[in-house]
């Protein structure tokens, strides 16, 4: 649900998953038959996973930080991980890269950049994410949601960021 001042969008585990269908079904009427997806840790991990069931290929992940800073609510340095974890030898074929949301673009066009430089058995790349923000100078190929204002988003698992062990023992000793 967006906030009245347009400035926070939160979304339900149930609003979540729609979306990522939503984005499937986006996907499959495009037409376009990849052999990968290829998701970037952690934002891109939920939905790639459930794309790699919904369309039964295999899930390759690439790490990727930026949001450290401030309980993860401010974009600092980009680290890319130098290797990709994928279940069938090196990442080739036709990929669909796969991403939370398109927020600055700055991640997707750096690991597009680095995945056409380094790994040249990626033969056509594609781009998918859930939400693209106005202020985002990246345009994936798959978009669910186009958000104009620019919301912070709350997504459904952010409680876990700042949950620790102890605050778990607390919940369920009661």
């Amino acid at each position: 649900m967006l906030s009245e001042d347009g400035k926070h969008l939160h979304v339900s585990y149930e609003e979540y998953h729609a979306l990522i269908e939503k984005l499937a079904v986006q996907i499959h009427q495009s037409g376009w038959e990849f052999d990968t997806i290829l998701c970037l840790a952690r934002g891109g991990m939920r939905p790639g996973d459930l794309l790699s069931r919904i369309f039964d290929k295999p899930l390759a992940i690439m790490s990727t930080s930026s949001y450290r800073a401030a309980a993860g609510t401010q974009q600092g340095v980009l680290d890319i991980a130098r290797y990709i974890t994928t279940p069938r030898g090196e990442i080739a074929g036709r990929v669909l890269l796969v991403d939370d949301l398109a927020d600055t673009g700055h991640t997707l066009k750096s690991v597009i950049q680095q995945l056409r430089s380094n790994y040249a058995p990626v033969t056509e790349l594609r781009s998918a994410v859930l939400w693209t923000k106005g202020a985002s100078d990246f345009t994936a190929d798959y978009s669910a949601e186009f958000l104009p204002t620019n919301p912070w988003i709350h997504q459904p698992f952010e409680e876990y960021d700042s949950m620790r062990p102890a605050d778990l023992v607390a919940k369920w000793s009661r």
